[in-house]
């Protein structure tokens, strides 16, 4: 029976991890500065929203929708101003943490190409 992509990267461990890491990247990363300069200065609320719609998206327990309902993420994050170097920005804290925590799993690959086209449609600005 095949595994989730939640399961194959540990379950709730593996994707607390993935949060931490995302914040974390975002943090030190200069590549990153227009996208972290988008969140709050405090980003622990920012790293447990994260870590619990990544929850259901990589196939564990949907504990965003639970919570807040239908994601809506367009809609979430329209106020943000989300041009390509946002867009870019997220998108390498994403691939960095996502290697660090995905490295030998079968699904690494389509996760990626996956979070590759959420992040392009959630781009709502020109450069």
């Amino acid at each position: 029976m095949a595994q989730t992509a939640y399961e194959q990267i540990g379950g709730e461990a593996g994707v607390r991890r993935l949060a931490r890491l995302f914040y974390e990247t975002m943090d030190f990363l200069p590549q990153a500065a227009a996208c972290r300069a988008i969140h709050p200065a405090d980003l622990s609320g920012s790293e447990q929203k994260f870590f619990e719609f990544m929850s259901g998206w990589l196939g564990g327990p949907e504990l965003y929708v639970a919570k807040y309902g239908h994601p809506r993420l367009r809609m979430r994050h329209f106020p943000a101003p989300i041009g390509p170097e946002e867009r870019d920005g997220w998108l390498l804290c994403f691939a960095t943490a996502w290697a660090e925590v995905a490295a030998a799993i079968p699904l690494r690959d389509l996760v990626m190409r996956r979070v590759v086209e959420l992040a392009h449609h959630m781009q709502n600005r020109e450069a």
